[in-house]
């Protein structure tokens, strides 16, 4: 825009302004123009106070004259028209709707999974949501990783310990749910960690299992106890629980009422803390140790047990597997052992149902017994949501693990029930998950797992059987019929009744004959051998 130069004033106008007003308006390299006389015909060298008010007010009209002139010209001059905004102006003033928009914070739910790290459970609630708005972010750690505070209106806040590059890096985080897969308490002094379950029950945070349960596993002979209860109201008929005596303290110890005796010390997992003892001066001995370490004990009939079983419960899905030791250890969880899936029975189910109840409620618990050589079984354990998985439906099991997770954080945080979806796809699936029956019919057992004194592999077949049977490993037939849509029979064994009355092996849609053939050689021998070790 062009701007007018500065209008230079006139004599007229100079002459009207006060004495010393005049310097400032001349232009450089002037000379000083002397003021016009007044009407007086004289001007004053020093004016007073009363001459210098009289000449500015005779001045006044003058200037504002003379700025109205100007004001006139300015007005009367044509303005030149601003210029037209170009298209890339207006497209550089105006920024892109885009980055208008303000971003949309996540939604997301902490899950603080308390485990060993070997089993990475991010990958079980990657892409899961609770109602499809708030994202899953999963902090696992172990309890020798983690300190914590709680308060009244704050809840709690986790601090874990991480290695990064070397240095100890400390990282907090407020847990919304708390998954509890390994053990709260150990008689070992470094695996003490009730003060944490305290710690997360005072702050509120909601987990699987509950927290009161997690905090009465801490002590098996309390759990015991209320295993009592069951055995009392159900009968030993449907709960037929072992017995079991309790002593506070070595000095009780004096005599057991039968031998052999099993003496489990205190608080232990994984067969520790577990003595056979066949004589009162072993007994006796046993008192010693317990007196060394200073805690409670326990006494309980040796059952010469045929096989181990247990029964698991996830959610709504349950499992039973029998476990029968190789090496000949009395602990069936020691040494060398076959793992075999066997059918779920109505007996079963009332047995770990009614284990599920205690404690307001166990989401995720499993129940342990043995079939003695009498044909009798007995209760001797259960266990809660830091049991170990076993079989081959491992991942299985933790599908559904994180399917329970997810279906309990949306009823806690959300306050809504999601619909009941227990893993359609896995259950589907025939090579992770046996076929079914209702009314707690026969269902198919899977050989599972064989620790082989040389390592020798074991593929799982399934069969279905009856659990009434005696379990004796028999030689298995060659396959041989229509590939596919079909179940071969297998005939009776001679040497030893086994734990299937019929015997289906099933096939893999993509296997060859070959392939086929050379599993069931090997399962053959496998079977073989085990009817020489487990023969009577």
């Amino acid at each position: 825009m062009n701007h007018l130069p500065q209008p230079v004033p006139d004599e007229s106008f100079v002459a009207n302004l006060p004495n010393g007003c005049a310097v400032d308006l001349q232009p450089p390299n002037s000379t000083s123009i002397s003021p016009a006389p007044h009407d007086h015909g004289q001007v004053d060298s020093h004016p007073g106070p009363s001459s210098s008010a009289s000449s500015i007010l005779s001045s006044f009209p003058g200037v504002v004259k003379t700025a109205q002139t100007v004001q006139n010209a300015r007005e009367t001059e044509p303005q030149p028209s601003p210029p037209e905004p170009s298209k890339q102006t207006s497209a550089k003033a105006i920024p892109p709707v885009a980055t208008l928009v303000p971003l949309v914070p996540r939604k997301t739910k902490i899950l603080l999974v308390i485990d060993e790290l070997h089993t990475d459970w991010t990958k079980y609630f990657r892409g899961r949501k609770l109602n499809g708005e708030y994202e899953i972010r999963v902090e696992q750690a172990e309890f020798s990783e983690i300190s914590l505070t709680s308060c009244v209106s704050g809840g709690c806040v986790i601090d874990r310990q991480l290695m990064r590059g070397g240095n100890k890096v400390v990282r907090s985080f407020k847990p919304d749910y708390v998954l509890v897969r390994q053990h709260a308490y150990s008689m070992s002094p470094v695996e003490d960690f009730r003060n944490l379950v305290i710690g997360l029950q005072y702050g509120g945070v909601q987990s699987v299992n509950s927290l009161l349960s997690i905090y009465n596993f801490c002590s098996k002979p309390w759990v015991f106890s209320h295993m009592i209860k069951l055995f009392h109201s159900l009968g030993p008929e449907k709960f037929p629980l072992n017995e079991q005596t309790f002593y506070p303290n070595h000095k009780q110890m004096v005599t057991s009422p039968a031998f052999p005796v099993v003496v489990k010390m205190g608080h232990a997992h994984s067969g520790m803390g577990k003595v056979k003892v066949g004589t009162d001066a072993e007994f006796q001995d046993m008192s010693a140790v317990v007196a060394l370490a200073g805690t409670y004990a326990t006494s309980e009939p040796f059952v010469d047990s045929r096989f181990d079983i247990r029964i698991q419960k996830i959610g709504n899905n349950y499992k039973a597997y029998m476990r029968k030791s190789i090496s000949g250890n009395w602990k069936a969880n020691m040494g060398s052992a076959m793992l075999e899936q066997i059918a779920m029975t109505e007996r079963y189910h009332l047995w770990v149902d009614a284990c599920s109840q205690m404690f307001g409620g166990l989401d995720i618990c499993a129940v342990k017994a043995v079939r003695g050589k009498d044909g009798k079984d007995y209760i001797i354990e259960v266990m809660d949501s830091s049991m170990p998985l076993i079989g081959e439906h491992v991942e299985e099991d933790r599908q559904l693990i994180s399917e329970l997770v997810v279906n309990k954080m949306t009823a806690a945080l959300l306050g809504s029930s999601p619909p009941d979806t227990p893993l359609a796809k896995v259950q589907a699936d025939p090579q992770l998950s046996p076929p079914r029956k209702a009314h707690g019919g026969p269902r198919s057992v899977s050989t599972l797992c064989c620790q082989w004194a040389k390592g020798f592999p074991l593929r799982a077949r399934s069969a279905s059987t009856s659990p009434s049977q005696g379990f004796q490993p028999g030689p298995l037939p060659a396959p041989s019929g229509p590939r596919r849509g079909t179940q071969r029979q297998a005939p009776q064994l001679n040497k030893s009744q086994s734990l299937s009355s019929s015997l289906s092996v099933s096939e893999s849609p993509w296997g060859s004959a070959s392939e086929d053939e050379a599993k069931a050689e090997s399962i053959r021998s496998l079977r073989q051998s085990f009817a020489e070790l487990f023969s009577d």
